[in-house]
């Protein structure tokens, strides 16, 4: 089942990922690397983080524990959803009506023309939270009977949406373009939950829903009035878990929420140089990390509730290795080529030589942190095994603080790309203090395992010939 939980997560992920980067080609070559683009990523990036925040485990971390053991699933399942539903609709309202507002704090740098532009981009994304909360519902609870397919594809849907939308404004200007993309947006996030429908329909979770629905009617009896008082003990119970959950999972969304705001007062295009070069920096930490850490999650939980600590360990300790070579890899390979990466995927159009090698010196400082981010996850699950969620929580916000605490001093001597380098620092200090509560001697323990450590150096070192043969001989960008 972990395998087969794996596989899926990673695959779906690849496959949107894929769509993502055909996505990311056409908004360069129809919008550049300039104020348009800056416009949108603004727009966008609200709703990028929460769906990156809910997708990534957050809610499921915190919503599937609640579920096994509520005592009404449908009242429970239903009543979580409503308040988030109706906490989400007063959100986009207001965003709605103060759109200036909401856009200077998301770029402060703009000036008020550009703020002008923006605003109303940013109140027409701000309704996607609405749909991709309703998704990641759908989606954990379709998780319960460990059915994946459709919250693993489902992000797949709104890349295309995308395309399909950019496709249809290449002969736009450029603000009409961002507009259209606005609403493509929106356009996928409806595809999304009716992808979500058809299994929980056939399983039986609408009708689980309905049920929930005729819990809260009629309480005038005792036992309504008991059964709706146990609905409402699981909710705080699963809130009381969701936002130290939420925080754990969100540092590197949260960390390029912050670098886009400090972007803002760089020069033009390097809002559009760190999102270019963070959608690099995300597939492999998505196909692997993510997919690797979702599927694992389970395993590591169960052991540990069962007090078989060593299988836990050992679990731990595969999933390590796999990690470590993988990802070591990918940040090998992304350094190496990372001007010929930049070159390939989104030189054309609007985006130049300059951006290239500017977009490529980014992507490499957000490179250094990709082992730190991605082995950070696997060693936090054992502290959300064990219920240490507010803890994982605080070496989160640490973290946070450390990363952007590096990003106002080294914005001022490298430009963008010190806010990347920023991010990166901020990754290791997440990843030591993991550690630290993890305990460092089961680390050594882990770490210490000579094989292993004879494979990474072998993969590593015959990957750097292969690629220095391959800049020499056959293609090289400077």
């Amino acid at each position: 089942m972990f395998l087969k939980g794996f596989l899926t997560n990673s695959s779906g992920i690849l496959t949107s990922r894929i769509l993502g980067f055909f996505r990311d080609l056409l908004t360069a070559t129809t919008l550049g690397a300039g104020i348009y683009s800056d416009i949108f990523f603004v727009a966008f990036k609200l709703p990028n983080l929460f769906r990156r925040v809910f997708g990534e485990g957050a809610f499921n971390q915190s919503f599937l524990p609640s579920f096994f053991n509520a005592h009404f699933r449908g009242g429970f399942a239903l009543k979580v959803g409503t308040i988030f539903c109706a906490i989400l609709v007063l959100l986009s309202c207001v965003v709605c009506v103060f759109s200036d507002f909401f856009t200077k704090i998301l770029a402060f740098g703009f000036s008020e023309e550009l703020i002008t532009l923006a605003a109303p981009l940013v109140a027409i994304n701000f309704w996607y939270l609405l749909l991709v909360f309703i998704v990641t519902l759908f989606g954990a609870i379709l998780q319960y009977k460990r059915n994946f397919t459709a919250w693993a594809y489902s992000p797949a849907l709104l890349n295309l949406a995308m395309i399909i939308a950019l496709l249809l404004a290449r002969n736009s200007d450029s603000y009409e373009a961002v507009l259209m993309l606005s609403y493509g947006v929106l356009a996928g996030g409806v595809a999304q939950i009716l992808l979500h429908l058809f299994p929980a329909y056939k399983l039986g979770f609408l009708k689980l829903l309905w049920v929930g629905f005729l819990e809260f009617q009629h309480h005038s009896t005792s036992k309504q009035k008991e059964r709706i008082k146990t609905i409402n003990k699981d909710v705080k119970f699963f809130f009381k878990q969701f936002f130290p959950a939420m925080l754990g999972s969100s540092t590197a969304q949260l960390a390029s929420f912050i670098d886009t705001l400090l972007a803002s007062f760089l020069t033009s295009g390097a809002i559009s140089y760190l999102y270019y070069a963070n959608r690099i920096f995300q597939l492999p930490l998505a196909i692997f990390a993510i997919a690797t850490s979702t599927a694992l999650f389970p395993l590591v939980a169960k052991h540990i509730k069962n007090s078989k600590e060593e299988e836990a360990l050992q679990a731990l300790s595969k999933s390590f290795w796999l990690l470590s070579i993988l990802l070591g890899l990918c940040v090998l390979g992304g350094i190496v080529l990372k001007n010929e990466l930049i070159w390939l995927i989104f030189e054309r159009g609007k985006f130049v030589r300059t951006d290239t090698l500017i977009c490529a010196n980014v992507l490499s400082a957000y490179l250094i942190g990709l082992l730190p981010f991605g082995l950070a996850r696997i060693f936090s699950l054992w502290l959300y095994s064990k219920n240490k969620q507010v803890l994982a929580a605080k070496i989160s916000a640490f973290s946070l603080c450390v990363g952007a605490l590096f990003s106002l001093i080294l914005m001022r001597f490298f430009d963008v790309v010190g806010l990347a380098l920023a991010g990166s620092i901020g990754g290791f200090f997440m990843f030591f203090l993991t550690l630290h509560y993890f305990g460092w001697r089961k680390f050594f323990k882990i770490l210490w395992i000579p094989k292993c450590i004879a494979l990474l150096a072998m993969c590593v070192l015959l990957e750097l010939l292969v690629l220095l043969l391959f800049k020499h001989f056959i293609f090289s960008l400077h």
